[in-house]
């Protein structure tokens, strides 16, 4: 006979095998021994759960003719015909594969037929989710109402999909992730029964990659015994391609430290070693969630599946973190889980730690908070650019709580008002001004965030004047457009703005024609005799 999966050869043939789900096994085992067993059950619950292992033991339950304390006996003709597979009353339907209307109304048809030789005829129907809305609507009749001798037991893992015209006709069982400890006691059953010698902190690694799923856990020891009788933490690490609690420790070390570099050449060194990055960011993810747990849950009750000797290493690396750092980074790594799904995860993960060891690269409001803290705390120092060659100046956090009025530097003609404030505010100097010589990074921004925006500011130019950063528009547009959208344009102009030049300026119009004008009086005169012929 051929190698049988070890899920396979041990999965539990009784209720009182199954692990973890007492819950529902004791419910069973009941209403199997009252002789209460309803017409449809549904089993929902995570992966490697046990639903459809609890469904072929109800099946092979209601048929048999010895129950013992709700069990099947396993001995009677019924219970041996299931075990060897040729009980025909007993049917498993795929729905992924089988889930057209055509297939329901064909087991419509079956169903009116008696069993050949048992009491009930047992439909079980997995993933049932997969139904089509016309098989839905096709198997309710059936469902609500089926002859005595059929009994419908429907398996999912996303019951949420399900109509509720469905879920009402049933009765509903939802099936847990199995305790981490339950699963170790199980691995540990199987690698004595094999003759495996598998170690506590190896079975512990196992139940967490596991994830409270029984079949992955039997599946990852079913691979590690492939090439290894003796199975430690290491054969694990190594069969699932995982970093490693000490390189998760000496990562998350390198980005406290904000050592980016080290951060970088960690991940070659792992990638290099065929570490999946996308398993890696989820591991990762798991070990900051940890700190979290062990900054905020007391000790002796935290949900967290590991060694002792990890646990202490997690605790000590906890004491140098905060909380807010530690809710920054899993933010900062669940918003790259995404992205690395499609794209080149090796990039991606390197973006991430890159963002994590210099927050002052990011502009979210979390990287913003983080910066303004480490400003007070006086561990890093703010981003100096220069624009041309005049320097700028050092913007202070009250410059984002400026008033939504624009201040122009030279009184305007009504029609040319950004800005209708009660006050009218002071304008800034005209001198000492320095043109921005990178606008066009500006506008390149504003073409991705408001493009509108970017469409009227296409042959603009920009200048420096203190803290203002004074927009000369040559669309007429722009102050039209600059005073709607309660100031959504003129935030797009300032965080756009930020990006490149490094600081956040208030926001001013400016017209160099003018201003050259002004400040040559003959040029003025001219004008001023231009208008003086037009009007005779």
């Amino acid at each position: 006979m051929s190698y049988q999966a070890l899920y396979r050869k041990y999965r539990p043939k009784t209720f009182k095998d199954v692990y973890g789900q007492e819950h529902i096994t004791e419910t069973l085992k009941n209403e199997l021994a009252q002789g209460t067993t309803v017409h449809a059950y549904l089993f929902t619950g995570t992966r490697g759960t046990g639903k459809t292992t609890c469904a072929k033991i109800l099946a092979n339950a209601v048929n048999c003719t010895d129950l013992k304390d709700g069990n099947p006996c396993l001995e009677c003709e019924s219970c041996r015909s299931f075990l060897s597979g040729e009980n025909t009353d007993i049917v498993e339907i795929d729905a992924a594969s089988n889930n057209g209307v055509d297939d329901i109304r064909i087991l419509r048809e079956q169903i009116a037929f008696a069993p050949a030789s048992s009491k009930y005829r047992v439909y079980i129907i997995d993933e049932v989710h997969m139904l089509s809305i016309n098989a839905f609507n096709a198997l309710l009749k059936t469902l609500e109402e089926p002859p005595s001798h059929v009994i419908f037991i429907l398996a999912t893992t996303e019951v949420h999909k399900l109509p509720a015209t469905i879920l009402s006709r049933c009765q509903r069982f939802d099936f847990r992730r199995i305790d981490s400890e339950k699963i170790c006691e199980r691995l540990q059953f199987i690698a004595k029964e094999e003759g495996l010698s598998l170690t506590d902190e190896a079975a512990t690694l196992i139940a967490s990659a596991a994830d409270g799923g029984m079949r992955d856990a039997l599946s990852i020891l079913d691979l590690c015994a492939s090439g290894n009788q003796n199975i430690d933490e290491a054969t694990v690490e190594n069969v699932c391609a995982m970093a490693g609690s000490d390189y998760l420790l000496e990562l998350a070390d390198f980005i406290k430290q904000k050592d980016t570099e080290s951060a970088l050449l960690m991940l070659d060194k792992l990638h290099n070693s065929s570490v999946d990055m996308l398993r890696l960011l989820s591991e990762l993810i798991s070990h900051y969630r940890d700190l979290m747990i062990i900054k905020t849950v007391k000790k002796g009750s935290r949900p967290i599946v590991c060694s002792t000797k990890r646990l202490e290493a997690l605790e000590n690396q906890a004491k140098d973190y905060d909380i807010k750092d530690i809710i920054f980074t899993l933010n900062c790594l669940q918003s790259s889980t995404a992205l690395m799904q499609s794209g080149n995860r090796r990039c991606e993960m390197e973006m991430a730690v890159i963002k994590l060891c210099n927050p002052e690269i990011s502009v979210d409001i979390a990287a913003l908070e983080r910066r303004i803290s480490a400003l007070e705390n006086g561990n890093i120092r703010p981003v100096k650019k220069s624009v041309a060659s005049t320097p700028k100046p050092v913007v202070e956090t009250s410059v984002l709580e400026e008033p939504d009025e624009i201040p122009l530097p030279e009184p305007p003609e009504e029609s040319e008002e950004i800005a209708t404030p009660e006050k009218e505010p002071t304008a800034p100097s005209t001198d000492g001004i320095a043109k921005v010589d990178n606008w066009n990074e500006i506008l390149d921004i504003l073409k991705t965030t408001c493009p509108l925006i970017a469409g009227v500011l296409g042959e603009s130019s920009a200048y420096i004047k203190g803290d203002y950063l004074l927009i000369d528009a040559k669309n007429s547009q722009f102050r039209t457009l600059i005073k709607t959208a309660n100031g959504l344009y003129k935030d797009h102009i300032r965080k756009a703005a930020e990006q490149v030049l490094g600081a956040t300026y208030k926001l001013g119009p400016y017209s160099a024609e003018k201003q050259a004008k002004a400040k040559d009086p003959l040029l003025s005169l001219a004008d001023k005799l231009k208008n003086l012929d037009i009007n005779q």
